[in-house]
């Protein structure tokens, strides 16, 4: 028998109850760095020094978050579903969970590639891409050519290289579950329009959500009470 597919889109609330800081909530990151120097291609030409010392901060941080409920839940679906994740985070907690199909839609914070790669001129060739761990990356750490490396992140305004597989995965998908994103980051926030109209919609979020129907079931509760509903629910057939 075909396992159901089950696609999960998750975002920053669900790696909250780790103790990872999220962006946009008061207390976020953002209230400590502006956003247009430590996450645009434009700050990155103007202070490269500043970009890397604040993910170095954010990969120290990530090297003892551990995954919280939601995230050993959603990686438990796999036993009975054919599951891919796709993500905002660039944190690795799914991994840690035991997710085996991962897909970052923002980068990956462990991950650091040459300036000069992974874009249109090289059709995001991802070969040169380098795992670093939780170590720090700092100014004059190149690449054998010679090039700075830099975070393997999707810098605002740059092209989201993932977008066009997730939004395949969304299409194939009998079931969609939402959790963690406040669906208000494009164009990760558009990908359940990909839903086949027939493919019911679970999201979980404590507030509310800009999307509705009767299709659309909102489990109104953080990351880790949502999962335990949603899994009930669909234990029960609902």
């Amino acid at each position: 028998m075909t396992r159901k597919k089950i696609v999960v889109l998750s975002g920053a609330g669900v790696s909250a109850e780790s103790g990872v800081s999220t962006f946009r909530d008061n207390g976020g990151l953002w209230d400590k760095y502006d956003v247009q120097e430590v996450a645009s291609h434009e700050g990155w030409l103007r202070n490269p020094g500043l970009v890397l010392r604040f993910y170095n901060e954010r990969r120290a941080q990530m090297k003892d978050a551990k995954p919280n409920q939601a995230h050993l839940d959603i990686a438990s679906l796999e036993s009975r579903f054919d599951v891919a994740v796709v993500t905002q985070n660039v944190d690795d907690l799914h991994e840690k969970a035991g997710s085996t199909r991962v897909i970052h839609l923002h980068g990956e914070l462990n991950k650091v590639r040459p300036e000069d790669s992974y874009s249109d001129s090289d059709l995001f060739d991802e070969s040169r891409i380098v795992n670093v761990g939780y170590g720090e990356v700092n100014l004059g750490d190149k690449d054998p050519r010679g090039v700075q490396y830099r975070p393997h992140i999707v810098f605002f305004g740059e092209a989201v290289p993932e977008i066009a597989k997730a939004s395949k995965l969304v299409m194939e998908a009998d079931i969609l579950l939402i959790v963690g994103t406040s669906l208000q980051v494009y164009p990760a926030a558009g990908l359940w329009r990909y839903a086949g109209n027939h493919v019911p919609v679970y999201v979980i979020d404590p507030k509310d959500v800009p999307i509705s129907g009767s299709r659309i079931t909102h489990i109104q509760a953080t990351a880790t009470a949502g999962m335990k509903k949603f899994i009930e629910l669909i234990d029960t057939g609902h």
